[in-house]
Formats: structure tokens, sequence, C-alpha cells
């Protein structure tokens, strides 16, 4: 049998587990940017708050949590918290890990996009009675998410392939069931070859997605 014929052997008989893990991958992506998403909006609206101290406490969360890198955030809560009796699973780990790290990003795209908005809009709403919050809901997060699509997205894709190092963590995801498959066989190339078109199958799917969203989203001048 040659190296390719026994290689697919392999990935047949293990399958059901890579497609278990993939589907491990696709939930923890989607989780992640949902969650990371919304923690981001919250954190985005403290940043531009009028009150000097909340702007700098949110300042400092997307300064922290982007420079911080990924893995010392998730190796510190899952490693780390068991000397302190919490225990958390390798899933609700990577959730919380990823969340807080993707929110500071996602801030950070909606403040760069806030700050190309029009003042005088903001400032005729307010003329008009409207409250902060009410402004920011109507007119301020409309228009950031908006322009803030294509980095949006890019961050869902920069989640797709950061959710590799959640096996780190134990996390049984796709890249771990596929690490399983190369050390069954040490046919490592072909199994990270096979990796490598899942994962761009599936980026290719999300840039469609975006586009689809940036044609809806866009408003003529």
């Amino acid at each position: 049998m040659t190296s390719w014929g026994a290689f697919e052997r392999d990935l047949l008989q293990q399958f059901p587990l890579i497609l278990a893990g993939l589907e491990n991958t696709l939930l923890l992506t989607i989780t992640i940017s949902i969650t990371g998403l919304l923690l981001g909006i919250v954190i985005f609206y403290l940043s531009i708050s009028s009150n000097r101290f909340i702007h700098y406490l949110s300042n400092g969360y997307i300064s922290f949590f982007v420079g911080t890198p990924l893995i010392v955030l998730l190796f510190l809560m899952y490693f780390g918290l068991p000397s302190w009796g919490i225990k958390l699973s390798p899933f609700t780990v990577a959730v919380i890990g990823f969340t807080l790290n993707v929110a500071a990003y996602n801030a950070a795209y909606l403040t760069t996009a806030f700050n190309g908005l029009d003042r005088v809009e903001l400032e005729a709403a307010k003329a008009q009675g409207f409250s902060n919050l009410q402004i920011f809901r109507l007119i301020i997060l409309p228009q950031v998410i908006r322009l803030s699509v294509p980095a949006l997205s890019n961050q869902v894709i920069g989640n797709l392939k950061d959710s590799s190092v959640a096996f780190l963590i134990q996390y049984t995801e796709f890249f771990a069931r596929i690490q399983e498959l190369a050390a069954t066989n040490f046919q490592f190339f072909k199994a990270y070859l096979f990796a490598a078109f899942i994962y761009l199958a599936i980026v290719g799917l999300i840039v469609l997605l975006a586009r689809y969203l940036e044609r809806r989203m866009f408003l003529p001048l």
C-alpha cells in the first residue's frame, strides 16, 4: 500500500473523531466571535464615556489584552487557577480567555471607526434631546458596526485560526485530532496539508459571508 493509501485509510478510520473535533472548533469559533463582539461593544461604549476614570479604565483594558499573548492567558487560567481551588473545563477556559482577548481587539476596531464619524451629527442629536445611550444605540453603534465589517470579519477569521491553540489546554478541537492522526502514521506533512485545506475552505466561506454583509450594509454617499 502506498503512503497516500495508508494515510487515506487512517484518515477514514479516524474521520468521525476528526469531524467531532471540527465541530468543536466551529463551536468555539462561533461562541467567541459572538461573546467577543458583545463584550467589545460594551468596552467600546465605556471607552467613549465622558467620565475620565471609566474612559482610562476601558482603554487600559484594551491595551492590556491586546498586549498580552493569548496563550499566557489560557495557561494562567487552566494551569494556574487550580492552585487556588478553581478548576474550569477546557471549553470554559477557552471561551473566557478568547472572549477577553477578542473583545479588546473588537473594541479597538469600533473605536477606530468611531473616530471617523461626523461629530456634527452627534451634536445635533444631543441638541434634540437624545440621551447618551440613545445616541450610542441609534446613531453611533449602527454606523461603527457597518464601517467595521471588514475588520470584524478578519477578527472572526483570526478566531478560527487561533482556536487551534486550544489543544494546548486539552480542548479536543480539530487540530488536536489532526495531531492524533499524524502521530498514528507519522505522515505529518499529509495530515497538516489536509488541515490547511479544511481551514482554507472555512476561511473562504467566512470571506464570502463578510462580502455579502458588506453589500447589504453598504450605504451610498
